[in-house]
């Protein structure tokens, strides 16, 4: 027996769900900039705030950095780091990060961790690779993500872009008293070395590249505080958004 299915007239309230349940097009915000400028910690507070997801992209680096060291790969052997990327999991677990099952969210935080992520980040593979499961990961939600090339490279078509900056010392000052609230030692003259760099081999490596949008809103840090900075951020990220205060209900 043949079943035809009735055709619904126009207007019909099977139609109009249809059309109202349509998946949307997903939000994002893009926060790029040098280390130590308060990017994480302005991204995960912004997220809060309008209820998106955060997707940390610089500790996806640092995981593929730790997964090299575990595995005693020499960082500047490209063949070995393109292997070692191709064979790993990453997984974010809430606030945690997961590398081939085991929790690293402490390990992957240290300074050794931030110098090793600077040097496999260069290298095409990996950078190919955090590109498609960044993309991947932003592709059913609304997400403030942040790193050096989400604006200009990962997320071109992304409708608000910001680009934080801040003065060398306050930066090179944050990042120290962030590895001395984790434990870690270090000295002030250490850090800044450190920093620069990362600076110079953020700028200038060949695939993504610190660099800002040009459609990117600059914003500099240096002397504000914490709340005052994502405070702008969200009034601005409403303004081109046009999100809701609906979406934090």
């Amino acid at each position: 027996m043949r079943y035809d299915r009735p055709r619904l007239p126009f207007g019909d309230v099977r139609v109009q769900l249809a059309v109202q349940t349509k998946k949307r097009k997903t939000m994002i915000i893009t926060i790029d900039g040098p280390a130590g400028a308060g990017k994480s910690t302005v991204a995960r507070m912004l997220a809060d705030r309008l209820g998106f997801e955060f997707l940390d992209t610089g500790a996806m680096y640092r995981a593929v950095a730790w997964a090299c060291v575990d595995r005693g790969v020499d960082l500047n052997d490209v063949n070995d780091v393109s292997g070692t990327v191709a064979e790993i999991s990453i997984q974010f677990e809430g606030n945690r990060i997961v590398c081939n099952g085991r929790d690293v969210t402490t390990e992957i935080r240290s300074a050794e961790a931030s110098h090793a992520a600077s040097i496999v980040a260069a290298v095409p593979a990996v950078r190919l690779e955090m590109v498609r499961l960044q993309r991947e990961s932003a592709a059913d939600n609304d997400y403030v993500t942040e790193g050096r090339d989400q604006g200009s490279e990962v997320f071109p078509n992304s409708g608000c872009k910001f680009f934080l900056t801040a003065d060398l010392k306050e930066r090179a000052g944050r990042r120290l008293l962030e590895l001395q609230s984790r434990g870690q030692s270090g000295s002030m003259e250490d850090v800044l070395a450190q920093i620069i760099d990362r600076d110079e081999r953020d700028r200038s490596r060949d695939i993504g590249p610190l660099v800002k949008a040009d459609d990117a809103i600059e914003v500099d840090t240096s002397g504000k505080a914490i709340e005052q900075v994502v405070d702008y951020l969200e009034r601005t990220s409403r303004k081109r958004l046009v999100i809701s205060t609906s979406k934090l209900a």
